[in-house]
């Protein structure tokens, strides 16, 4: 409620609207609601850990934070603050790279031991993409989140009425050195046509729309560290995504910005786990409110879940205090969900603890 009292219409909008007429936005929360709990009880629960791990590496819960741009608008301290909290916590961080701080800035405000990870489209120009795998490994970032489901930008109204900018004091961080290119996000923001969304031109202009597999696999054959696929809604796709040798899958509908209607990520999320079968580890993004959205996900077999817009709404409120207090009462919640539906480790959580209705048109 603070975030939106207090930020302007243009961060406000740029930050809670989706696509179109917002269906999947909106479906991505109750989509939740759908699934009812299926509690055990007469267990010990006097003892109850959340930690898991996340391609390996120890977290303190599987509560992870999605890359979402352009923080700053949120706060001036934006993906640093928010880095730092991810740090407190003991969680990952997945930076965006349309972030307002550079890769290297956000490392160096929270160095520490919690993984962190960075988002990546796939541009024309290969050099400069792989630039920024490579700065990424530079600075200590332990996977890419490859981004597949945006060859080209969603439409979103809000932006449209409100013809986005970046405000004049911030900037495009990891393409700073190309300001003066047509890689640079203001110019292009600022000659956007006025039936286009702000960022329209930016992202025509740079991401490739022949994106295919064989761009995975380029990705794969420059990036010395894991690289995941974001963006997962199909089983076909999760088979294709296996073949690939991706180290993860992120299912993902873009936070409902990108294509309007299609189905929530929860509601898809057991179809992608069945196709993938073990093979590799599965995430979920999208409407994750509540501590028992968590427990719900991971029952139906994702390893982990990210959370995008709630970290801007607790940025703005307090800023990195803000972030961790978040974080930290949806564990609590988490925690409370596992204990009174009889689990005391998270590999307790399985298919058998919730019960899925049948799921409506949008």
């Amino acid at each position: 409620r603070h975030a939106l009292a207090t930020l302007d219409r243009n961060a406000l909008d740029y930050y809670r609207s989706g696509a179109q007429d917002m269906h999947t936005l909106r479906d991505n929360q109750r989509a939740f609601d759908r699934i009812a709990l299926r509690p055990r009880v007469l267990r010990d629960v006097s003892r109850i850990d959340t930690a898991t791990k996340l391609l390996n590496h120890q977290i303190s819960s599987p509560i992870c934070i999605a890359p979402t741009a352009m923080q700053r608008m949120a706060h001036d301290s934006g993906e640093s603050a928010t880095a730092r909290a991810a740090q407190r916590t003991n969680t990952c961080m997945c930076l965006s790279s349309w972030s307002t701080t550079s890769i290297e800035d956000v490392a160096l405000a929270a160095p520490g031991s919690a993984p962190r990870w960075m988002q990546l489209y796939v541009y024309k120009d290969r050099e400069a993409t792989k630039k920024l795998v490579e700065r990424a490994q530079d600075s200590g970032y332990e996977a890419i989140a490859l981004t597949v489901d945006t060859p080209f930008l969603g439409r979103r109204l809000a932006d449209i009425r409100n013809k986005f900018q970046l405000p004049d004091h911030l900037t495009m961080a990891n393409f700073a050195d190309q300001a003066k290119t047509q890689v640079a996000a203001k110019a292009n923001i600022q000659n956007a046509a006025e039936n286009a969304s702000g960022l329209a031109s930016y992202v025509a202009s740079q991401i490739d729309p022949t994106l295919s597999w064989r761009h995975v696999a380029w990705v794969k054959s420059v990036a010395k560290i894991p690289v995941l696929v974001k963006g997962i809604l199909t089983a076909e796709d999760a088979k294709l995504a296996v073949d690939a040798k991706v180290d993860g899958i992120i299912v993902s509908n873009h936070g409902g910005r990108q294509l309007d209607t299609v189905p929530a990520t929860i509601d898809v999320l057991e179809e992608v786990v069945k196709a993938v079968n073990g093979r590799v580890p599965v995430y979920l993004d999208g409407g994750v409110r509540r501590g028992t959205d968590v427990f719900k996900a991971l029952a139906l077999g994702a390893k982990a879940v990210f959370l995008g817009r709630p970290v801007l709404w607790a940025l703005k409120y307090n800023g990195e205090d803000g972030v961790v207090e978040m974080l930290e009462m949806i564990n609590e919640e988490f925690r409370l969900a596992m204990a009174l539906s009889g689990c005391v480790r998270v590999s307790d959580i399985n298919r058998d603890h919730v019960r899925t209705l049948a799921q409506p048109r949008l």
